[in-house]
């Protein structure tokens, strides 16, 4: 029986748990912290600020909002993977910010009430959940009004050129490299699989209008590879 995105995506996580930052790094060339640091400072979170970080992976962005809004803060990281939660509890553990609270739970179906945070981010994970517009809708349901939400993900470049060098890395390289690096050839392709069926910046532009956002703006970072999308409910 063919599984579901929700399913295939789950056992890539579940598996890659412990290469995951590692080959972040490898992947990117180191560029996905300039990336979610320039997305921070156009965020400008303030002191004592509450935020979901859906998605949240092995906790990085979830870290980097509780410095950046800290020790008052109310900052929870969201992720349906257990072994990648189970990284993330580890750092944040070592980091001693006991602001943060790591759960498990699924992004198509928030578990809290209405208006809850003042940000809400997701970061390299939209691509990854069955229904974009459902996370979307999530997101803005648990946002104050007011309060901002932020993707940072893959995007489709536009470069001239650029393009079809990027699309060769992803399909054939970053594979190889999941390999050498993390013995994960079948989840890295997965990977760009993903990447390439998401949609562009002014597509997904256009889909946080539908799930009912306002003043949505977008920066590019390498070429159009990268979006972060910025939007206010």
């Amino acid at each position: 029986m063919a599984r579901t995105k929700e399913e295939r995506v789950h056992d890539v996580f579940e598996s890659i748990s412990g290469q995951y930052d590692k080959m972040n790094s490898i992947i990117s060339f180191q560029r996905h912290v300039a990336w979610r640091k320039d997305t921070m400072k156009k965020m400008k979170v303030f002191p004592g600020a509450s935020a979901l970080d859906v998605c949240c992976g092995t906790a990085d962005w979830t870290i980097h909002l509780a410095e950046a809004s800290g020790a008052d803060s109310r900052i929870i990281g969201l992720d349906f993977s257990e072994n990648m939660l189970s990284v993330g509890k580890e750092k944040v553990k070592e980091k001693e910010l006991p602001q943060i609270e790591l759960i498990h739970g699924n992004a198509m179906e928030l578990p809290f009430a209405d208006n809850q945070f003042d940000y809400v981010t997701i970061g390299f994970g939209l691509r990854n959940v069955p229904d974009y517009l459902q996370v979307l809708k999530e997101m803005k349901r648990v946002l104050k009004p007011g309060g901002m939400a932020v993707c940072l993900e893959t995007s489709q470049p536009t470069m001239p050129g650029f393009k079809h060098v990027y699309w060769g890395y992803f399909k054939y390289i970053m594979p190889v490299f999941g390999k050498i690096f993390a013995k994960s050839y079948k989840e890295y392709s997965w990977l760009q699989e993903s990447s390439q069926s998401f949609p562009g910046k002014k597509e997904l532009k256009q889909l946080f209008y539908e799930a009912g956002f306002s003043h949505v703006k977008y920066k590019s970072y390498s070429g159009g590879a990268v979006a972060s999308h910025f939007a206010t409910k």
